[in-house]
């Protein structure tokens, strides 16, 4: 078989497409070194050094502000807004998004019998990892910083199975339990003390590319529990408070206030002489 040589014609059709790449080099691998430089700011868990000084606490804030202002300045060509006003804006905000985690990791700690402490919680827990990318990507989203908030959250995904958008509105004291394989879609607007289990799906009915502006992912009222791999679809779907999803639902309209919504399995009782082959599955 003969090897494949690529065409004078194609090699310059690609040469033309990245001459139209804008993006810093290695933005993947820097976007990871910017989450990581501001997690390790905030709690030492994710810090090599985890029972720093002051004055190195210091050098670490000015590490972060470096690291935003030189990655910044490649994806705000739409937002006509300076890197460094943009870092600002952030890091004037880090406040309140650690005041939001340590809710969220405490809330966490609250409802599960298996947590120990908080330690544990931060240091190994996915949901809380996930969420901490999150609600750091989406102070630069609201900002109208493109890309990067999705890169970041997009390595919050890679690492714990767990799909958050930076657009989606999330309150406070939230609790992804085990988390492998939950999507929370753009416009999904989720009120406070919400707690969620794996594989629970907040999407958005099929719509038109033209109606990407429409809100199209469900609303989730205040003290909502969804059980694991439910699915609420539709910008319309609202989810009224204390309800509860139980696992498998499939739910395309809303529910009031104080609902308990639930798949109920079919159970058959076979007789022994029964020829029908009930368990007998080929996969």
């Amino acid at each position: 078989m003969n090897d494949f040589l690529p065409t004078g014609a194609f090699l310059g059709q690609l040469a033309t497409a990245r001459a139209s790449y804008s993006l810093p080099a290695g933005a993947r691998e820097a976007t990871r070194e910017v989450a990581y430089a501001i997690l390790g700011l905030l709690f030492p868990h994710f810090n090599s050094n985890p029972a720093p000084t002051k004055d190195q606490l210091d050098l670490e804030f000015i590490r972060v502000k470096l690291l935003l202002n030189d990655l910044l300045g490649d994806f705000i060509q739409k937002c006509h807004c300076p890197a460094d006003d943009i870092t600002e804006r952030f890091l004037n905000n880090l406040p309140e998004v650690y005041a939001l985690l340590m809710e969220d990791a405490q809330a966490i700690l609250d409802s599960d019998p298996a947590a120990e402490n908080l330690d544990e919680v931060i240091f190994a827990y996915p949901g809380f990892f996930a969420n901490a990318v999150y609600r750091i990507a989406h102070v630069f989203h609201e900002a109208g910083v493109e890309i990067f908030p999705r890169l970041l959250t997009e390595f919050g995904h890679h690492r714990t199975g767990i799909d958050i958008h930076p657009g989606a509105k999330i309150g406070r004291r939230f609790v992804i339990d085990h988390g492998t394989g939950v999507v929370i879609g753009a416009t999904t607007v989720i009120g406070d003390d919400v707690k969620i289990y794996q594989g629970v799906t907040l999407g958005a009915m099929s719509v038109s590319k033209d109606l990407a502006a429409v809100k199209r992912h469900p609303t989730i009222e205040d003290s909502v529990v969804i059980y694991s791999n439910a699915t609420i679809l539709g910008g319309q779907t609202v989810v009224g408070s204390n309800s509860v999803i139980g696992g498998n639902v499939w739910l395309t309209e809303s529910v009031p206030a104080n609902s308990v919504v639930t798949r109920r399995s079919e159970v058959k009782v076979r007789s022994p002489h029964d020829p029908t082959d009930w368990i007998e599955y080929h996969i």
